[in-house]
């Protein structure tokens, strides 16, 4: 089975396709109640809670007073900026391996795009400063865990300047024409340009939606459960949450469960590709096959080739030995997404069994430099040592 999903900044479809973009609507509803399946899972060890999220430690407020007082006459707003960028001032990292609060990004001193965000809106806040999360206008990034896909969009921070008057029961009016845009991955200037402003809410949407995924993904169905849920109710608005339930619902057999959910989210976004390829995963569960094949129609015609479509092609010609035909996939693939690391990956694979040693270790050096957690880096790392060392023995003969 596939799912999809999506999450904020780097992340699912069973092959289930999972994410975390925001769906925009002029007007907050109440969340989906009847789609919820409480009584079907384990209670929640202890109640989620979101005040954590961008809660400051006292660490992190040592640091602000001792580390980001502005010079007379420099612009605060810079101060932080350099902080945040230069290696010997917080030497921020960038892991997509959890979705992380502001305290553990801090204590980390990594995290993905919406940690780092969060994290920097809290030190941004304590410095008196009004911040915006944004949508960036971005192509979706693909990664996969298992048979879970991961569809990521990205989120950045916009930062105004720093209130002139310090009391808290003053109003603040923004100037978006004056701000100082934090980002942590290299984005377009038009993508920048065209950013959409994100409420809090829909930010704590997202990273609840993240963390429901990434529980998903380590087998901890009944956890992920109850993040996806409080993700709905956070913002009801925000689709992805309810596909990421469908998922789960999928995952824990609640097949008819999973249905209701996602023929939900698949009338509030009827082109949604995700959305449409776990209905039908699931119609096909439950050997609704009529109703399934005139979505995978529909599907195919908004979408002939979905993510990871050559790739897929070319594991089954890794494991036929067929190593110049995987290798021939792999490079297709690699056309739609040339930064996946784990494609790399492979095409270092492939080759080094076609006897190619020097484009086995080009391959394996690029995963190495496009990988997005700190484990994989290492992983990469040990085999790029291995092939070199194979390389220099060759030599020596």
């Amino acid at each position: 089975m596939t799912s999809w999903a999506r999450i904020t900044c780097t992340a699912l479809c069973a092959a289930a396709f999972l994410s975390a973009c925001a769906s925009q609507q002029p007007a907050r509803q109440a969340p989906q109640q009847q789609l919820f399946r409480d009584s079907t899972f384990q209670p929640a060890a202890e109640p989620i809670d979101t005040s954590q999220v961008f809660a400051l430690t006292p660490a992190m407020r040592d640091y602000v007073r001792n580390n980001l007082g502005a010079a007379p006459g420099k612009d605060v707003r810079l101060v932080l900026f350099d902080a945040l960028y230069r290696r010997d001032k917080l030497q921020l990292e960038y892991d997509d391996a959890i979705t992380r609060t502001a305290a553990e990004t801090f204590e980390a001193r990594a995290g993905n795009c919406l940690s780092l965000a969060i994290m920097t809106a809290t030190l941004a806040r304590e410095l008196e400063m009004p911040v915006i999360f944004q949508q960036v206008q971005l192509d979706e990034v693909w990664s996969r865990a298992g048979n879970l896909y991961f569809a990521s969009n990205h989120v950045n921070l916009a930062l105004g300047r720093q209130r002139s008057n310090r009391n808290p029961y003053t109003a603040y009016t923004m100037d978006e024409a004056n701000t100082l845009t934090v980002d942590f991955i290299p984005i377009p200037p038009k993508s920048r340009e065209t950013a959409k402003p994100l409420e809090e809410h829909t930010v704590l949407a997202m990273f609840l939606n993240n963390r429901a995924a990434e529980l998903l993904a380590a087998g901890k169905v009944d956890e992920a459960y109850w993040a996806a849920r409080k993700a709905a109710t956070v913002d009801p608005l925000f689709l992805n949450a309810y596909n990421t339930l469908g998922v789960i619902y999928q995952h824990h057999g609640d097949q008819d469960a999973a249905e209701q959910v996602l023929r939900y989210a698949h009338t509030q976004a009827p082109d949604n590709t995700i959305f449409l390829s776990n209905l039908a995963q699931t119609l096909e569960n439950q050997n609704k096959l009529d109703e399934a094949a005139v979505l995978r129609v529909r599907l195919a015609k908004l979408e002939p080739y979905p993510p990871f479509y050559f790739f897929n092609q070319g594991q089954a010609a890794v494991q036929l030995g067929d190593y110049a035909r995987a290798r021939k996939l792999f490079e297709r693939e690699l056309e739609r997404v040339p930064d996946y690391h784990e494609l790399h990956f492979w095409l270092s694979v492939v080759n080094y069994h076609l006897g190619n040693l020097r484009a086995a270790d080009n391959y394996m050096a690029l995963a190495k430099k496009n990988s997005t957690t700190r484990s994989a880096e290492r992983v990469y790392a040990a085999k790029l040592d291995r092939i070199r060392a194979h390389e220099a023995e060759l030599r020596a003969k």
